[in-house]
């Protein structure tokens, strides 16, 4: 377990990381150490700082509306998306109701309703993408159960629910069980309500591959093991700017970070308004009750509060179970808590590994690991780095104060949520297209009005 503690979002990812369950699973990738040694070019059109889903689905749709697939360079600090998009727990899980309130607070009912949309949006876009392109990511679109373990949870989603349809939000697709009823359909024998709606599961680090395998065939350059340090005004021409690399310079005529939690290191201005938030999951070999036709069928988010919940996924493929825990958990120690304000993703905590494993057991007592032959119940456990920002939704579009740089970064571990409009957003603006065209929730929109807003301080904290 680290003890290693940042409270500022400036710094590199770290180059020692661990890998995730879906990166153990992907090391024949031949991409995964892309020009890790070649000489880095002098000039590109694009730069695209950030590998993962949303550096590759950037560069995928700027491709896709007319851009050369020669003029963009993508770089990478470590291997191909070493970063969180390779790290989740698996989930393309649009928020169906429960932030409304929260995000509402803070961006007004009417851009709360978009936000929540724009994640329904999001699953559909994915299905799509995966179908149109046949992508090897073991993608399954199924449902998702929210279940509430305790009567505060249980009054708060209510709440949540009746605030959210009288602001005109639909919630035909959303269907409602308590009781008896609740604890069947979830399987969770202490379960007092449980909400289902339609989410999916996938291989984050298959499709984030894709996507970069993708562009690389048609001929766009990914340089990993090429961490960008700063960006700074071009010495050749105006207009155009410098990144600087551990391998040298490239000039770029537009730069488009999609560096997530470590998006202040370029752009140290957001370092207020960002922090990093390490988050841990743990995968697990299924034990017979949760094999063959009895495994589980829907994915879950398991709640006992706002902020403390264990998310899971079980894979169609090959039965694992993918166990994820929140970022704030109050039977943690102080210690453990505090760590997670980080971006060392180089060790998992035990202390996380015990309460995760605990606390599944007790949610679904026909898990019994004491029981578990060898091969069964924990496999693996890691770390990914989470990009939250100050008012709880992402940082998108054109940097006005710096023309010619662009980012699509803060996800608030909605990211496999929020990337599939996201990204082609940001691609939108890149080639001069109006925020309107892109469809985002205007609260989404990176501007200096935003962040005027957000300095402050004046604002509810969601996170």
């Amino acid at each position: 377990m680290s003890s290693h503690v940042e409270s500022s979002s400036r710094s590199l990812p770290n180059p020692t990381p661990c890998l995730s369950y879906w990166q153990r699973t992907t090391r024949a990738f031949k991409h995964l150490y892309e020009n890790k040694d070649a000489p880095l070019p002098s000039k590109s059109k694009y730069v695209i700082v950030g590998s993962g889903i949303a550096g590759g689905l950037t560069a995928f749709e700027l491709i896709e509306g007319g851009a050369s697939a020669e003029e963009i360079v993508v770089l990478e600090a470590r291997e191909a998306a070493s970063g969180a998009s390779s790290r989740n727990a698996g989930h393309v899980r649009p928020d169906a109701f429960r932030g409304f309130s929260a995000y509402a607070k803070v961006h007004g009912d009417e851009q709360a309703l978009k936000i929540i949309n724009d994640e329904r949006l999001v699953l559909g876009r994915v299905a799509e993408f995966v179908k149109k392109h046949d992508v090897q990511c073991d993608f399954n679109l199924t449902t998702t159960f929210d279940v509430c373990m305790t009567p505060e949870f249980a009054a708060y989603e209510a709440e949540s629910l009746e605030a959210f349809k009288r602001a005109g939000g639909d919630t035909t697709h959303i269907k409602f069980y308590e009781g008896t009823e609740a604890e069947a359909k979830t399987r969770v024998p202490g379960a007092l309500a449980a909400y289902e709606w339609p989410a999916g599961s996938s291989h984050p680090a298959k499709l984030a591959q894709f996507l970069l395998q993708s562009v690389i065939l048609k001929g766009a350059k990914l340089f990993t093991f090429c961490p960008a340090m700063k960006v700074t005004p071009s010495h050749l021409e105006a207009g155009l700017w410098d990144v600087h690399t551990t391998r040298g310079s490239i000039t770029a005529e537009k730069v488009i970070h999609c560096t997530n939690a470590h998006a202040a290191q370029l752009l140290p201005h957001l370092d207020p308004y960002m922090r990093p938030n390490r988050a841990q999951a743990q995968s697990l070999v299924p034990v017979p009750a949760f094999s063959g036709t009895d495994a589980l069928q829907s994915t879950y988010s398991l709640r006992y509060s706002l902020h403390h919940f264990y998310s899971l996924i079980q894979r169609k493929g090959d039965g694992t179970l993918v166990l994820g825990v929140s970022r704030s958990n109050p039977t943690l120690s102080p210690e453990t808590i505090a760590s997670r304000l980080s971006t060392d993703d180089s060790r998992y905590n035990d202390e996380i590994v015990e309460d995760a494993l605990r606390s599944f057991g007790e949610m679904f007592p026909d898990y019994k690991s004491d029981a578990a032959m060898h091969g069964e119940g924990l496999d693996h456990a890691w770390t990914g780095i989470i990009g939250m920002t100050t008012d709880s939704v992402p940082f998108v579009g054109a940097i006005e104060s710096l023309p010619g740089q662009y980012i699509c970064a803060g996800f608030n571990g909605h990211g496999m949520a929020r990337i599939f409009t996201c990204a082609p957003g940001v691609a939108q603006i890149v080639r001069g297209e109006s925020w309107s065209k892109t469809g985002l929730p205007e609260c989404f929109q990176f501007n200096t009005e935003r962040l005027n807003r957000l300095s402050k301080g004046d604002l509810p904290s969601i996170w």
